[in-house]
């Protein structure tokens, strides 16, 4: 590994755009420790808008959703990594498909994972394996840089925000007549039956009333602009209608705000990568493979807050248990944690 300048790296994370943008320091950890190599990594369609033009990276390649799906997909998504002649795979996925891919690469050393983290399969297919240690599928996927030197790395993301949807954000910032701003993302349908239109609009009267922020609800579907339209009819002038934003331009807008909540998942990865304070909705911790990074209930991160309301869930929940049923979070909870978050803030900028 001396000389990274011929070295030849794939990083294999195929789909989940949340995952995806969980496994972004692996790319960044192997280029700090690998400044003049080739970093290159492999997506699918659904997740390749998110990792396109990472700083990290050389190149992505991405592959066809249904690749794995027959004969002929196998053997053309093989022709066109081989070509590459890579040295080495991070297999981050832990797959069949993702081990079988490596293989079908004839790429001569293939990190996975042992343990059941990865398929069983999968093991068949790499032939260098790390145990991990840790949970969350960050910690454990920069575990698979161990074998090449790359110890405890600092975690970094470098989520790539085109300029256009930075200078768009500006612009659009520049519009609010508070020092603050809060972004609102009532996330999935699962989330709003717990926590209707009204319940949304206190919190942002909350926000302006105790701590002057103007909050701006976001929104995707027809479905999701029409429980939008309630929060802010709701809101007392405390809140106001976001455009509509794809996840370039809503990534472009978090990282000009001061507080995201959200009961969505993808978008509560990214503000967390951004470094922007973070609240989830969600009331469950069923999953702390995939949940907010490095985010406990009520404890604070190292550059900003990442706040899980707790739940009655089993933090271990596997296939083979049941998944516990939704914790309904509270809106004294909620204001806990701003006042947490508040109270940070006052504390960082009177140092």
């Amino acid at each position: 590994m001396s000389n990274d300048a011929a070295l030849r790296i794939l990083i294999c994370r195929m789909s989940s755009l949340g995952d995806t943008v969980l496994t972004m320091p692996v790319a960044c950890a192997l280029r700090e420790e690998f400044p003049n190599a080739h970093l290159t990594w492999v997506v699918e369609k659904q997740a390749a808008s998110m990792i396109r033009e990472h700083r990290a990276l050389n190149e992505v390649i991405q592959l066809d959703t249904d690749w794995s799906k027959s004969f002929k997909g196998l053997r053309r998504a093989g022709q066109t990594l081989r070509q590459h002649n890579f040295d080495l795979m991070i297999d981050c996925e832990g797959t069949n498909r993702s081990g079988l891919l490596g293989w079908l690469t004839a790429i001569p050393k293939r990190f996975g994972f042992s343990g059941p983290h990865s398929s069983l399969l999968n093991r068949v297919f790499t032939n260098e394996q790390v145990t991990p240690v840790f949970d969350h599928l960050t910690d454990r996927s920069l575990e698979l840089l161990i074998p090449l030197g790359i110890h405890s790395p600092r975690v970094r993301w470098h989520l790539p925000i085109p300029p256009s949807a930075r200078n768009w954000a500006r612009s659009w910032r520049r519009n609010s007549p508070h020092p603050k701003m809060a972004i609102l993302d009532p996330g999935t349908s699962r989330i709003s039956k717990h926590w209707d239109a009204e319940n949304f609009a206190r919190v942002s009267c909350h926000l302006r009333d105790a701590y002057q922020y103007q909050s701006i609800v976001c929104w995707t579907t027809e479905t999701d602009l029409e429980f939008a339209n309630q929060i802010v009819k709701h809101s007392r002038g405390s809140a106001s209608l976001a455009p509509h934003t794809d996840l370039k331009h809503l990534s472009a807008l978090i990282e000009l705000s001061d507080l995201f909540i959200s009961g969505a998942i993808e978008p509560l990865h990214i503000s967390v990568a951004i470094g922007t304070s973070t609240i989830n909705l969600n009331g469950t911790t069923s999953d702390r493979n995939c949940s907010m990074y490095r985010q406990v209930t009520l404890q604070s991160g190292d550059d900003h807050d990442a706040f899980q309301i707790a739940g009655r869930g089993n933090p271990r929940s596997t296939r083979n248990r049941s998944i516990p049923k939704p914790h309904v979070v509270t809106f004294e909870q909620v204001c806990n944690a701003i006042a947490e978050i508040e109270s940070k803030q006052r504390l960082l900028r009177a140092g």
